[in-house]
């Protein structure tokens, strides 16, 4: 596979923070570099070190340290025997704008309103979705469910992603608050509400619509029944809105998510807070009387079903969240059943497995109403997982926390969500290893990777062009809808253009910035959600 490939420069396209930890990578030749100032004065000079050969990758890549470079400039990068210099920036704001761009995506996510000139730039459009869906199987019963993010490249809304977004969001907020002082340039910028949190307010007043009035039940997801062409603006899609079966997942994150955000809106509008805390209760109630069943999409609906088959984690995590936010001892027993009962990861973020959510829910509450063995063997179990995923960088090409079977569906969303565990469990046990290993995964995100593929749009010198996103395939716009994160490298070849054209690669080469690899180039809002929280660390601290 090597001698195939052309050597390159593999860096962070956007840059490093002077007081970072700065490494480049290099595959295909080895011996020395040097950075040269802009008037052509060489700053530093070093050798590349071998990494060895990576299996995930098929490459053999060298790497090379800059962290003595600390003065804010940008500097030219040259590698002997490749030909070329690389533009290295250094500034303390490097990921300021990115941070901006990674958050208003979740503007352009938005449903049932228009997007104006004013906030959306080129990519305005009129008003969608907006009439009323009929419930499932009960076509006269039609319900009001208008607002919320679309989910990824399809148009589709769908509450169990959604719950893990808005967790990630509010989390972010919660560890990072400094990060979200500057506005993002949406409608509610500048009233008052960090704009991060009037954004998680609009997926949260379009949560509230879905839960059934008479159950407390929450309804799994509203969608037409089919996905449009890609080729479909949002005001465009004329099919019909349905609202599919309440289910006990997204119950049961629905819960878990609202009693979240109980705790963060109680400082800024108590009313809305007491809305979404007896939201969540309701929604827990409906859990406690239902069996834990499945998901499935029902005849005739064939749009993103969501489903999960175990279903534990989402009952814990809902436990947790409503203990940290009420004290209350139910929630807490309900906690110790559930390790009692186990079978779930305690320290998963995903959107199926959640345990994750649960446990950070738990470390976090008053100390008062947990039970201090539960509290250690959490944290223990926490710190664990996190020197696993430090010892997992280490022994990988790029310094990341993949192994080659993670290389799946949404594998950038698995790398973010691991940055996220490790900066928790910084701030469990401060270690400069969690927060390079961290800090590697926007590394990555950026460029440093087999591809030297920013998996950004909008950012870097080779952004994310074709993403599977119908507003960006549809406008008249060239470029796609910036900050949005690409699934990334599946290795499953899940889509028929993958399947053509990625026959053979390495499991970290399984990408193609092609809109119809919707299975390594479609984006999501609990893509991008991760990221936020991952960027958050190295903008507001």
């Amino acid at each position: 596979m090597e001698a195939t490939m052309q050597a390159a420069i593999h860096i962070n396209q956007l840059g490093y923070r002077p007081q970072d930890r700065k490494r480049f990578y290099v595959s295909g030749c080895g011996g020395s570099f040097a950075v040269f100032r802009a008037d052509g004065s060489e700053v530093f000079a070093g050798e590349l070190q071998a990494v060895g050969d990576d299996k995930a990758t098929g490459m053999q890549v060298y790497i090379g340290d800059i962290s003595d470079v600390i003065e804010v400039g940008t500097y030219q990068l040259t590698v002997p025997g490749i030909g070329q210099s690389v533009s290295l920036a250094i500034h303390p704001d490097v990921y300021a704008n990115l941070h901006k761009g990674l958050q208003k995506f979740f503007y352009f996510q938005r449903c049932g309103v228009e997007l104006s000139a004013e906030h959306a730039g080129e990519f305005s459009h009129a008003a969608c979705h907006v009439e009323k869906a009929h419930v499932y199987a009960e076509p006269s019963r039609r319900i009001d469910c208008h607002g919320g993010w679309h989910d990824a490249g399809d148009y589709g809304k769908y509450v169990v992603p959604a719950a893990k977004a808005v967790a990630d969001l509010l989390l972010a907020y919660e560890f990072y608050p400094k990060a979200f002082m500057s506005p993002v340039g949406i409608p509610e910028s500048g009233a008052g509400l960090p704009d991060v949190l009037s954004e998680v307010r609009f997926e949260l007043e379009w949560m509230l619509r879905m839960q059934d009035e008479q159950t407390g039940g929450v309804y799994h997801k509203v969608t037409t029944y089919r996905f449009p062409p890609l080729s479909t603006m949002p005001e465009d899609d004329r099919g019909e809105l349905v609202l599919s079966p309440i289910s006990y997942a997204a119950t049961a994150t629905f819960a878990a998510a609202l009693a979240h955000a109980a705790r963060i809106y109680r400082a800024f509008d108590a009313d809305f807070a007491t809305r979404c805390l007896n939201a969540a209760a309701r929604a827990y109630e409906w859990c406690t009387s239902h069996d834990a069943e499945p998901f499935h999409n029902p005849d005739g609906v064939a749009t993103g079903e969501y489903g999960d088959k175990k279903l534990s984690d989402e009952h814990y995590w809902a436990a947790a969240s409503l203990l940290q936010a009420t004290g209350e001892d139910r929630y807490h027993q309900a906690c110790l059943q559930a390790f009692a009962t186990g079978g779930f990861s305690l320290t998963e973020l995903g959107w199926a497995d959640v345990g994750g959510y649960g446990t950070i829910a738990y470390l976090r509450a008053d100390r008062a109403v947990t039970q201090a063995q539960v509290w250690e063997h959490l944290r223990k179990a926490w710190l664990t997982e996190a020197d696993r995923l430090v010892s997992l960088g280490a022994c990988t090409a790029f310094g990341i926390p993949l192994a080659e079977h993670d290389y799946i569906w949404g594998s950038n969303m698995v790398l973010l969500n691991r940055g996220m565990h490790l900066l928790i469990a910084y701030a469990l046990e401060p270690s400069d290893l969690y927060v390079d290993g961290a800090l590697q995964t926007i590394h990555y995100m950026l460029g440093e990777n087999a591809l030297q593929q920013c998996y950004v749009s909008g950012y870097g010198r080779k952004p994310l062009l074709h993403p599977h996103h119908r507003p960006s395939v549809a406008d008249a716009v060239e470029a796609p809808v910036p900050g949005m994160l690409a699934g990334g490298p599946n290795r499953n070849l899940q889509d028929t253009v993958a399947r053509e054209r990625l026959q053979n690669q390495p499991a970290a080469r399984c990408f193609l910035d092609h809109e119809e690899s919707y299975s390594t180039n479609e984006v999501a809002v609990y893509w991008n959600s991760p990221a936020v929280f991952v960027v958050s660390h190295f903008v507001g601290v």
